[in-house]
């Protein structure tokens, strides 16, 4: 049995691939440093969240390639692909994550924007006279 687990997540226009190893809990995403990639704090709480809450913080090294979309669909992806290879590593981890919702896919996409209106849903103003 192998050591190195792949899983590939999505949110948005995002998709991340994911290769996770037992190790020190270095986090790499397209060859750069997980915090320089990400600088904002919410978004390496949201990536980070399937560790947490299997307190394994610390215990994998990740590294990770992200394409398309923009930081927080690029961060819901990574922690969908995280989830899904931390279950693909130990299956009893499965139940945990499952609870805590973070191995559902998070289907909402932008709306398309619709012809004649200046936007998907909004409307020119109403005028009587």
């Amino acid at each position: 049995m192998s050591n190195r687990f792949y899983a590939t997540g999505r949110r948005k226009e995002a998709v991340a691939r994911v290769w996770l190893t037992p190790g020190t809990g270095q986090i790499k995403v397209n060859g750069r440093e997980f915090a320089a990639y990400f600088p904002a704090e919410t978004h390496r709480m949201i990536i980070q969240q399937p560790l947490d809450v299997l307190s394994k913080l610390g215990e994998y090294d990740i590294v990770a390639t992200i394409r398309g979309g923009g930081p927080s669909g690029q961060a819901g992806a990574l922690r969908y692909g995280l989830s899904r290879a931390l279950v693909t590593s130990d299956e009893e981890f499965r139940k945990v994550l499952r609870r805590a919702g973070l191995l559902t896919r998070d289907a909402r996409e932008v709306e398309r924007k619709k012809y004649g209106q200046p936007g998907a849903r909004k409307r020119f103003q109403f005028s009587k006279r």
